[in-house]
C-alpha cells in the first residue's frame, strides 16, 4: 500500500497576513497526523513573496508540541547558510520534544537568490561545494558518534544527548545530491514538483545503484515530492489550480507574489503566449478528483519503485488545501495503513 507524507511551504495569500500563513502550517499539521499521513516536512526560503517559510525548525517545533505519532522533518535545512553544530544543537532539540519523529531533511540550494544567501552568511564563501564535508560532520554531531580523525573540533559535542536521534535526508533535484545520499547510505528525496519531474529516474538510479549501506538504513529509502491537488470534482480542482498556475506564469516573467483568488487569476488579462502557458500548466498538472489523482500517484510510485509519495498543495483558500488531503487520505485509506 503506498503511504503518503505532506510537505508545506506555509504560502502567502493575497489580503491575508503573512503570519497567519505560519499558523495555518501548524494547524495543518494536526491534521494531516489525524489522517494517517506518515510525515508531515516544511520548506525554508528567503526573501521569497510567494513562500513565508524561512525557519522550518522554529516551526517544526510547534508542530512536535501539538502532535503525537507523525513524523516531522526539514525540506530542507538550506545547509551552506549554517554551521554544522548549530544545526545539529536544533535537531537535538528537535528530537527532544519529538523522541524518534524527527527527519533533518538537508539541501544545498541556496533557496533564495545570491544576494540574500549572502546576507544569511555573508562568511560562508564555497560553502556549497563543502557540502559533503558539512553533512558528514552534521550527521556525526546529531547522532553523538565521533567525528573524523584529527577533526579541529573533535572535542566538542552537541547536545542534548536522548536514546533517539534525527534521521538525516538528502533532497535535491540533481544527480549531486542523489551521490551524497547513497555515499552516506542515507534517505534521499527528489523535487519532482521543482522540475516537473524531469530528471528523477536518473537520480534514483544514481541513488540505488551507487548506495553504500549504513547501519540505520541497510536498503536505500527514496522517495520523491510532487504538487498535487484533489477536489470533488475534476472541474473544481482545474479552478482552484488556476491560483497556482497565475502563480507560475508570472515567475517566468520575474514576478514573485502572494497566491491570488481562482477568479482573480482567470479573469486576469494574459497576453497570448501567457494563456498558452496557463492552458499547458492546468492540463499537465497533478489534478482532478481523488480517483484521478490517486492514478497518478499510483502510476508514479510505481514507475519509480517507491512506497511513499510527499504531497505539496498550494490553494488561496486554506480549505481548499486541507480538503484536497482529506480526500487523498480517504483515497489511499491512510488511517488503515496507520492502525495496521
Amino acid at each position: 500500500m503506498l503511504k503518503l507524507s505532506v510537505l508545506d511551504q506555509s504560502t502567502a495569500i493575497l489580503g491575508r497576513p503573512q503570519d497567519e500563513s505560519i499558523r495555518t502550517t501548524i494547524e495543518l499539521a494536526k491534521r494531516c497526523e489525524d489522517l494517517g499521513y506518515s510525515r508531515f516536512w516544511v520548506s525554508e526560503h528567503h526573501n521569497h513573496p510567494a513562500i513565508v517559510g524561512s525557519a522550518p525548525e522554529v516551526v517544526m517545533a510547534a508542530i512536535a508540541a501539538t502532535t503525537d505519532k507523525i513524523r516531522i522533518g526539514s525540506a530542507g535545512v538550506m545547509l551552506p547558510h549554517y554551521s554544522p553544530l548549530k544545526v545539529a544543537e536544533q535537531f537535538r532539540v528537535l528530537d527532544a520534544i519529538a523522541p524518534g519523529r524527527i527527519d533533518m531533511g538537508l539541501g544545498r540550494a541556496p533557496g533564495s537568490d545570491g544576494k540574500t544567501a549572502h546576507a544569511l552568511n555573508p562568511n560562508a564563501r564555497n560553502a556549497a561545494d563543502q557540502f559533503p564535508t558539512a553533512v558528514r560532520d552534521l550527521m556525526a554531531w546529531a547522532t553523538g558518534k565521533e567525528l573524523v580523525e584529527n577533526h579541529s573540533f573533535s572535542d566538542i559535542q552537541a547536545f542534548p544527548k536522548s536514546a533517539t536521534n534525527p534521521d538525516t535526508w538528502i533532497l535535491g533535484t540533481s544527480d549531486y545530491g542523489a551521490s551524497v545520499a547513497a555515499h552516506f547510505g542515507i534517505p534521499y528525496c527528489f523535487a519532482h514538483f521543482i522540475t516537473d519531474g524531469q530528471g528523477v529516474g536518473r537520480a534514483l538510479d544514481l541513488y540505488r545503484d551507487n548506495y553504500q549501506p549504513s547501519p540505520r538504513f541497510p536498503l536505500p529509502l527514496a522517495t520523491v515530492c510532487l504538487w498535487a491537488l484533489a477536489a470533488e470534482t475534476e472541474t473544481e480542482a482545474r479552478h482552484f489550480y488556476a491560483s497556482r498556475a497565475y502563480n507560475k506564469v508570472m515567475r517566468e516573467y520575474g514576478e514573485l507574489g502572494a497566491l491570488i483568488s481562482p477568479e482573480a487569476a482567470v479573469e486576469f488579462s494574459y497576453n497570448n503566449a501567457q494563456k498558452a502557458h496557463f492552458n499547458s500548466l492546468t492540463d499537465e498538472a497533478i489534478i482532478g478528483d481523488p480517483a484521478q489523482v490517486g492514478s497518478t500517484l499510483r502510476e508514479i510510485a510505481s514507475a519509480y519503485e517507491i512506497d511513499e509519495v510527499v504531497v505539496l498543495t498550494w490553494a488561496f483558500d486554506p480549505l481548499v488545501q486541507r480538503r484536497s488531503y482529506e480526500l487523498l487520505a480517504e483515497e489511499f485509506a491512510l488511517s488503515k495503513i496507520r492502525d495496521a
